[in-house]
C-alpha cells in the first residue's frame, strides 16, 4: 500500500531555514501530481506548492520567492525547502500525492508534520 511520511519540521526562528522531505514508499510509479499542504490552527488546509507532470510548479502566493518545491523521481521523494521562514508560516504541513485517472485516480495524505517560526 502506498505511503507517505513527511520529515524535516521543528522549531525555527523567524528569518530561519527548513526542509521538509516526503518519501514515498509501496508503489513504484511516479505520482502525476504531488505538493505541499499546511493546516494552521484554526485554519482550512491549504496547497503552499505543487509539482505535475506535464505542468510544472505553482505556488501560493504567500510563499512565492521564499519556498522551493522539488522531487527526486529516482526515489519518488519530494522536497520543500523553506527560506526566510516567518511566524505566519507555522502550521502542521503535509504532503499530498496523486494519480491522474489514467493511472487510477487515486491520492494519498502523509500523516503531517509540524513547522514551528518564533524568537
Amino acid at each position: 500500500q502506498v505511503q507517505l511520511v513527511e520529515s524535516g519540521g521543528g522549531l525555527v526562528q523567524p528569518g530561519g531555514s527548513l526542509r521538509l522531505s516526503c518519501a514515498a514508499s509501496g508503489t513504484t510509479v511516479s505520482f502525476d501530481g504531488m505538493g505541499w499542504y499546511r493546516q494552521a490552527p484554526g485554519k482550512q488546509r491549504e496547497l503552499v506548492a505543487s509539482i505535475t507532470r506535464g505542468v510544472g510548479v505553482d505556488y501560493s502566493d504567500s510563499v512565492r520567492d521564499r519556498f522551493t518545491i522539488f522531487r527526486d523521481n529516482a526515489t519518488n521523494t519530494l522536497y520543500l525547502q523553506m527560506n526566510s521562514l516567518k511566524p505566519e508560516d507555522t502550521a502542521v504541513y503535509y504532503c499530498g500525492a496523486h494519480y491522474t485517472e489514467a493511472h487510477g485516480g487515486r491520492g494519498y495524505w502523509g500523516q503531517g508534520t509540524q513547522v514551528t517560526v518564533s524568537s
